[in-house]
């Protein structure tokens, strides 16, 4: 089997595992978040931060080990956008909040037989690709040229005080999963935060280790699910002109993994939309997730674990945006 077949092949297998324990846990950042701002005792944002905490780690000692190098990766390229960095985490964090999970968690609910999902994750590629190569592209393009900024650093140098900052961040993400709460499924959804961000690393060593050849390198890249959605569209519309990449056999992991475990468990159950309102609003949901997606360079997952497991200022950002939008999604769902 050569390199790259072997990297689409664990890409395929790295998918159905998040999918997997997408499916069992309900592992969802929106899910996460809504639940700690009504006031009620869940355990999703302690499995996120679990994950992240375990993403951050691994990422370190698979960097300071030099097996993988993340300096080639989008989210610590020398310049961003000012402007449509943190726009586009609004958007999509509102965009989450109106489709009610991210473009992870509708893969996983599609693959159970959730209708709904069909509906945001096509909005979502399309959009994606509107905004990446298609009509808004040239727009994207000349305001990212009017507002890039270079910082002097993209993230914390190597050395000593990115050490310590790392195990102390790790520290502190696992304290805050792991302080006593009341009994339930936290065990469940702890042990599935630490596969995920298991997953994370898996994905960097997959693309930047497995996958490094200097004649024909991988893209070094971990889990995100905006662009490689939108791939996975157009794999499916034109597969004899274009190749497989990590991306979309990651996708179609998560699809797999998710069904086969939703099989398993007879959690296999057609479910559709309750009215027209509800359907426009996950439609604008998986729109302004597809746009703020690629203007914020990710999602919960793309940002919210690969890129923040880089310690890069611009993930941070992104995060700290999407965060926002979808409080604001929040806001203006309970006010109505």
């Amino acid at each position: 089997m050569s390199q790259p077949e072997l990297v689409l092949l664990a890409g395929l297998a790295i998918g159905a595992i998040f999918g997997a324990i997408g499916q069992i846990t309900g592992f969802c950042l929106h899910r996460g978040l809504k639940e700690y701002w009504s006031g009620r005792d869940g355990y999703k944002l302690h499995a996120f931060a679990m994950a992240l905490a375990i993403a951050v780690a691994g990422t370190h000692i698979v960097t300071s080990n030099g097996l993988v190098d993340i300096g080639q990766s989008v989210y610590l390229m020398p310049s961003f956008s000012w402007l449509l960095l943190p726009l586009g985490g609004i958007l999509f964090g509102y965009g989450m909040g109106l489709a009610n999970g991210c473009g992870a968690r509708a893969l996983v609910l599609l693959a159970q037989g959730n209708l709904r999902s069909v509906v945001v994750l096509l909005c979502l590629g399309i959009a994606a690709y509107i905004t990446l190569t298609g009509l808004i592209a040239p727009l994207r393009i000349q305001l990212a040229q009017l507002t890039m900024i270079t910082p002097g650093t993209t993230t914390i140098p190597t050395g000593l005080p990115r050490t310590l900052i790392v195990w102390i961040l790790a520290a502190a993400l696992m304290l805050f999963a792991l302080r006593p709460r009341a009994a339930g499924q936290r065990a469940r959804d702890l042990v599935g935060g630490v596969v995920i961000g298991l997953l994370v690393v898996a994905g960097w060593l997959t693309t930047g280790w497995l996958g490094a050849d200097d004649f024909d390198p991988a893209p070094v890249a971990s889990l995100s699910f905006i662009a490689p959605i939108g791939d996975t569209i157009q794999y499916a519309m034109i597969s004899t002109g274009m190749s497989l990449r990590f991306g979309i056999t990651v996708v179609l992991g998560v699809l797999a993994g998710s069904f086969l475990c939703a099989l398993l468990r007879g959690s296999l159950r057609l479910q559709g939309f309750e009215s027209a309102s509800q359907m426009a609003r996950y439609i604008a949901g998986g729109t302004l997730m597809g746009v703020g997606g690629v203007l914020a360079l990710g999602c919960t997952i793309g940002q919210g674990l690969s890129g923040l497991s880089t310690l890069a200022y611009s993930s941070m950002v992104a995060a700290l945006a999407i965060v926002v939008g979808a409080r604001l999604a929040w806001k203006l769902n309970k006010a109505a």
